[in-house]
């Protein structure tokens, strides 16, 4: 499929953002099809800050997706409450984080009624899919049939799509319902989301500061229980960014771990697909369903052993690990500040605390590398067709590095994929002793409103995006697996989170240390002013 260029038209939107329409808020006796309600919700009941779990007596939104699934195949929470429960807090709360660019509530009550009648018709829970009725969100630069997709610019405005990303359709596969799209900037090229003619995603800790990117709109309603776990891409730490910047858990699978088909291309590889997640164990069950090898995918990671899952790894002792730590960025003029300095500090007397050998090493790329990704970057930014007419329509960082993007020639963009490609050899040559390398995620805490966007121009932008975020970039060159781990909060209640590297598709080592974190020194149950 090729897509249209922008500034054509398409079919009207059929799912108008923040129209929740049809929807009654959960907790209301509103007349459903399929099984009567007594049936259906016999596990529930009626509080006055909404449904309860009967088992947990916790709010819906509270449980993870997990928990969420389990309630489903157990019949004690229905996935039509589960949808109408968070599309009214997505409907009372979103004012608030920008999340949500797209909210496709008819379609997923009818999602949630269908998987209903699969729960009440099935004899075994088995046989139903792993994360039946589960709510979840779809990142704005993922295709969707039928649904919008802005890709974060005003020019895409009414762009429906009419197939979906392998990850869109396996994530149905296994029976999650998608409540809509999730903010992203413009093309998802900055570390921020402030998508032109919407209000900036925001963090749920402190709505003054903003959510991170590309992934923002994932990130802050997962953070803010909008929904339980949401769909991430990460082309230069845009699941682990957001993920540090919200508190959340967030993997950055491995190259080739999860289709980008059928029509992505990005020719360079660094983007992945990937969730971000309250708990390890759900971010764990989503890889499960996002990784399913597809025909035709350029990269192959190794499958898990037959009968192994993600999944199966939380929980799983890692045994004793040799890590590799350092916290020299690569970005000349970058400086880690000191609650960036104090959870890396901290993670690394964790680590050894749970028995790891941990040990400093030299960062495995320096500067040269730099002017580098930021060719490959910009000749990116053209990946999205825009009419020539309506580039000025684009804003100011887009154009920026669309400008620095067209003026390279064919031979340097050659060039610099060889240099991309060299890097990363050396790059994972260097670290092969650990089995596990320990980074800060950012080397800054949350950033406020407007402080990358209101730079003087957007060359200033950029930089101050590069000393932000000036680790992460370097594990999409080398295709490792990695994540951010949210083990730290400031006296303010912002969260900071560590990076966690692991070898190439070894994304299972990851999921068990982080883990064994988790039960170290829990997060799941802080909850943001918003909540």
């Amino acid at each position: 499929m090729r897509l249209p260029v922008a500034g054509s038209r398409h079919t009207p939107v059929r799912n108008a953002p923040h129209a929740v329409r049809n929807a009654p808020h959960a907790g209301r006796d509103a007349p459903h099809t399929g099984p009567n309600r007594a049936t259906r919700c016999a596990g529930m009941r009626h509080t006055p800050g909404g449904l309860r779990d009967s088992v947990t007596g916790m709010e819906l939104h509270e449980l993870s997706a997990v928990e969420q699934a389990q309630a489903v195949r157990g019949r004690t929470v229905s996935p039509v409450e589960l949808v109408e429960h968070h599309l009214a807090r997505i409907q009372a709360l979103d004012g608030q984080l920008n999340a949500f660019v797209t909210v496709t509530a008819d379609q997923a009550l009818d999602q949630a009624k269908q998987a209903e009648r699969q729960v009440m018709a099935a004899r075994e829970p088995s046989v139903l899919p792993p994360l039946l009725g589960v709510p979840t969100a779809i990142k704005d630069l993922n295709l969707t049939a039928g649904v919008r997709t802005t890709f974060g610019s005003k020019l895409f405005a009414d762009f429906i799509s009419p197939l979906d990303d392998d990850a869109v359709r396996l994530l149905r596969d296994a029976g999650t319902i998608s409540l809509g799209k999730t903010a992203t900037p413009e093309f998802g090229l900055p570390c921020y989301t402030e998508p032109a003619g919407r209000g900036p995603t925001v963090t749920p800790w402190d709505t003054a500061r903003l959510a991170g990117g590309s992934s923002g709109g994932a990130a802050a309603a997962t953070a803010g229980g909008l929904v339980p776990f949401a769909q991430g891409g990460d082309g230069g730490g845009s699941i682990r960014i957001p993920a540090s910047v919200c508190g959340l858990f967030g993997i950055k699978p491995s190259r080739g771990r999860v289709s980008r088909g059928p029509i992505a291309a990005d020719v360079a590889m660094l983007s992945v697909i990937g969730p971000l997640a309250r708990t390890v164990a759900d971010a764990a069950a989503m890889l499960d369903a996002l990784s399913a090898p597809q025909p035709g995918e350029p990269y192959w990671t190794p499958a898990l052993p037959v009968g192994e899952t993600f999944a199966g790894h939380v929980g799983r002792d890692p045994g004793r690990l040799r890590i590799g730590r350092y916290v020299a960025p690569s970005v000349p003029d970058a400086e880690v500040e000191p609650e960036c300095l104090k959870a890396w500090e901290e993670a690394s007397v964790l680590l050894a605390e749970l028995g790891h050998d941990v040990e400093d090493a030299d960062p495995p790329v320096n500067e040269t590398i730099i002017p580098v990704f930021e060719l490959v970057w910009s000749v990116a930014s053209h990946s999205y067709p825009v009419d020539p007419a309506r580039e000025a329509e684009l804003q100011p960082l887009t154009r920026w590095l669309r400008g620095r993007g067209g003026n390279a020639s064919a031979p340097d963009f050659l060039r610099a994929l060889q240099q991309l490609q060299q890097a990363a050899r050396s790059a994972v040559l260097a670290h092969a002793q650990f089995d596990v390398v320990l980074t800060p995620t950012l080397a800054q805490p949350p950033r406020p409103v407007g402080w990358f966007s209101g730079a003087s121009d957007p060359a200033e932008d950029f930089a101050r995006q590069k000393r932000f975020t000036p680790f992460a970039a370097t594990y999409n060159v080398t295709g490792q697996p990695a994540v951010s781990v949210p083990l730290h909060w400031t006296g303010d209640g912002l969260p900071i989170g560590v990076h966690l590297v692991g070898r190439p598709g070894d994304e299972a080592t990851l999921i068990e240390l982080s883990s064994q974190l988790e039960a170290a020194r829990p997060w799941a149950q802080r909850r943001p002013p918003t909540w």
